[in-house]
């Protein structure tokens, strides 16, 4: 793991309007909402367990303006899931940054959805909803346009999960780390049995997110479900 810049826990908890602005558009109503939201997971998503305490000053670099760069990568109007969503990511900034696409929040753990529920309401998002069901209970099946991931499960399993709920021609997103092209060469086989291309890896914010302190570019494997 390489080290961070010193300093960089600071610096990244206060985030440029020219970075919010890049990544969630010049209206102040999106980069609100991207501020209370921030402001959830920082106080009552620590207090009930979703994200701890030492998360806090990189939530905006490492977490939200990492999930939300992924929308490079979704075309307008699509319909999206967001598997195993836990505290909300890649689905709620996802949403937030294009208010053009319906999220679905997939997520199997009461309090987890109870939190989802909350930041909903309180943000007032009218483009996002939330499932309680893991991934083989969503339905209906094979209908999604998109759907994505961040931090769920190896890239095998992954796929097991989601290709069965994207259409034909549509793609799964799988936020991944340095482990992408092995987690690649590795569950080949059984990406293709289920009926997934060959994966892609593509690189999402490097022109969005400069400041030195962001983990940039995002990588994400895109796989295309070919039957």
């Amino acid at each position: 793991m390489s080290e961070e810049p010193e300093g960089s826990e600071t610096a990244e908890a206060n985030v440029s309007r020219e970075t919010l602005a890049s990544v969630f558009g010049a209206d102040d109503e999106r980069i609100a909402l991207a501020e209370g939201y921030v402001g959830l997971l920082s106080t009552i998503g620590i207090e009930r367990g979703l994200i701890g305490p030492r998360e806090v000053p990189r939530l905006w670099g490492r977490h939200v303006l990492g999930s939300a760069v992924v929308e490079e990568l979704i075309p307008q109007d699509s319909d999206v899931i967001d598997v195993g969503s836990g505290g909300g990511l890649p689905g709620i900034p996802l949403a937030i940054a294009r208010p053009d696409i319906w999220v679905t929040l997939v997520e199997p753990m009461q309090r987890r959805v109870t939190f989802l529920e909350e930041v909903i309401e309180t943000l007032g998002l009218t483009n996002v909803e939330v499932v309680r069901a893991r991934a083989d209970e969503v339905a209906p099946r094979g209908k999604a346009d998109i759907v994505v991931s961040r931090a769920v499960a190896p890239l095998g399993k992954l796929a097991g999960w989601c290709l069965p709920l994207v259409r034909v021609a549509g793609v799964m997103l799988a936020i991944k780390g340095q482990s992408a092209e092995e987690e690649i060469k590795r569950d080949a086989n059984s990406i293709r049995a289920l009926g997934g291309s060959k994966a892609s890896i593509l690189q999402c914010g490097q022109y969005k997110l400069s400041e030195p302190v962001f983990t940039v570019p995002v990588t994400v494997v895109e796989i295309e479900r070919v039957h």
